[in-house]
Order: structure tokens, then sequence, then C-alpha cells
């Protein structure tokens, strides 16, 4: 009877160290992994949402950025980590349209991630080198067309939002438009900047900035309607391309087999989060729309916008050179 008294004792003392286990996460800090270099959109809505989870749940969480290979590099370490809740991935939809794009991905994003929530979205906003002699995306695209291959796009990555989205528009408008790839927003922009491509579209959060201190020119708006920012800059749907409408979205995510205890404490987070004043002030200002979705709902939505990029690539002929 003592032996059968002592593994039932023991097999509740198990028990409740899981659970204890449980109930403390996080009792250490977080890496948050951002495989962009610092100053993109990515790694701003990771560093609004990493404050504010530190706060909410009393550890800190750590924003680290691995960049290289179109995100692919620190999308990798996430997969291959531990899936305790320790190391998170915070990416865009450049996550959902890589696997179309880039060959030999080391990892599979159905099957390798844990989906924990999309934390939001936001329009893009093409913008131009000042000396661009071109007011609108209208007068931009007249300018493309009359003189092909002079003028040129840079993107943040291959795959990206804002590469799917010039693509998109050099399609639309059977304009010769190049182009450019870079390794993160901030590098295309600082091109941008200096003269040496014509245009970008990227994720306002990064565009506005440099439209605002006049170093490059706002053309047009992605969304549906303009800019509360920006009331004077059209849409690319009244600039010409009917209908036309892209967002650049960012989701949160952890290795595969995250325990269910650790994502609902995370997507409840992130739903507090986005409903906090402070989060909600910061990022209104930047035209982001959280969203807070649960996992299941958001790993339908990964795959919606996987179905979704594959037809835009084969449309397009969009491939990496």
């Amino acid at each position: 009877m003592k032996p059968l008294i002592r593994y039932l004792a023991g097999v509740l003392a198990c028990a409740a160290a899981v659970a204890a286990h449980a109930q403390a996460y996080p009792n250490r800090p977080v890496r948050v992994i951002v495989p962009y270099p610092p100053g993109g959109t990515v790694d701003a809505v990771a560093r609004v949402f990493a404050d504010n989870l530190g706060h909410q749940l009393g550890q800190t969480f750590v924003v680290e950025n691995r960049a290289g290979a179109s995100g692919s590099i620190g999308s990798e370490a996430v997969a291959r980590a531990p899936a305790d809740g320790y190391t998170l991935l915070v990416n865009a939809s450049t996550f959902a349209a890589s696997p179309l794009l880039l060959k030999s991905l080391p990892y599979d994003i159905h099957k390798d991630f844990t989906p924990i929530t999309n934390l939001g979205e936001v329009p893009l906003l093409v913008t131009a080198a000042p000396g661009v002699q071109a007011g609108n995306l209208r007068e931009f695209i007249d300018l493309a067309r009359k003189q092909p291959g002079k003028y040129f796009f840079g993107a943040s990555a291959a795959g990206s939002a804002s590469h799917l989205a010039e693509a998109a528009i050099s399609y639309e408008a059977k304009a010769d438009l190049p182009i450019v790839l870079y390794k993160g927003t901030g590098p295309a922009l600082t091109d941008l900047m200096g003269g040496h491509i014509s245009a970008v579209i990227d994720a306002v959060p990064s565009s506005l900035p440099p439209v605002k201190a006049g170093r490059t020119k706002a053309l047009a708006v992605t969304s549906k309607e303009r800019l509360a920012a920006l009331p004077d800059v059209p849409t690319v749907a009244e600039s010409g391309l009917a209908g036309f409408e892209m967002v650049s979205w960012y989701g949160l995510w952890g290795p595969a087999g995250l325990p269910a205890e650790v994502v609902r404490t995370l997507r409840d987070a992130v739903v507090k989060a986005i409903g906090s004043a402070q989060v909600k002030q910061t990022l209104s200002e930047q035209a982001f729309v959280g969203k807070g979705s649960s996992p299941r709902e958001f790993a339908d939505y990964v795959r919606a916008e996987n179905a979704k990029y594959d037809k835009l690539i084969k449309a397009a002929d969009i491939k990496i050179e």
C-alpha cells in the first residue's frame, strides 16, 4: 500500500509542478525575433507590443533583430527553438509569400510554427525620390511608360508586401518598372532619399517620416481610403488602377508544439495591448489597425493570404533574379 501511496503522491507532485509552471509563464525573459534589420515597420511593431507585453506579464520581452535571406534566417531560428514560449517570432505578410518565391526554405510555414495571433495591418505608401518629376502615381506611371526601364522601384525584401505591391502596380499599369530587392526597409529608403532608386512602396510607419521631413514625396496610398495624415494624397485606385488595395500585416508565432496555455496567455495579452490607450495612440498615428485574432483564425488567414499571393505571383510573373 505504501508504494502505491508514494507513487500517487509523486504523480500529484508532478502534476502540481506542471500546473505551477504553466501558471508561472513567463518566469524569465522572452526573446522576440524580428527577421529584418532595425528601422523597419516589423521592428517598430514588435517593439511596441514587446514593451506592452513585458509590462503586462512581468517579464522583459527582448526584441532581437536577426536579418538575412528575406527573413528566413530569423524565422528558422524560431522554428528550431524549444517550444516553451521563450522564443517568439514577429513577422509580416512576407512570411506567407516567401515559400512561393524562395527556393529551399529551411522550414514549412504551416507545420513548423504555432500561429498565435494577427497583430494588425497597415496600408502602404507609394513614395518617390525628390528628383522624380511626378507629383502623384498617375504621373509616375506615365513617366515609366514613356521611358521604359529608366525608373526603378526598391523593395524591402523578396516576397514582402512592398515587393508584391510594386510588382502588382507594374503589371496592372503595364509599365516597365524593374524592382531592386533590399535587405530591409531602412536600406531601401536610404537609397530612395539619396536618389539611387525612383520609388518605394512600403508600410506607412516606415514611409511617412521621410515624407514629413521632405526627403521623399508621397504619390499614393494602397488603402481603400485616403490617409488622415495625408488627405491630399490619392489612393492607388484613384490613380487609374481601379479596385487596387493592399496592406502589410503583422503576426506573432512560436515554434510548432507551443503549449496551449502559453498561446492563450500571449494572445490574451496582445488583445489587451491592442485595447490599451498607449498602444492605440502609438499605432493609430501610423494608420495601424489592431486585430488580435484567435490562433485558428490567424492560421486560416495565413493560408488564404498564401493562396492570394500565389495567384498574384503567377499572374504578374514575379521571379527572384
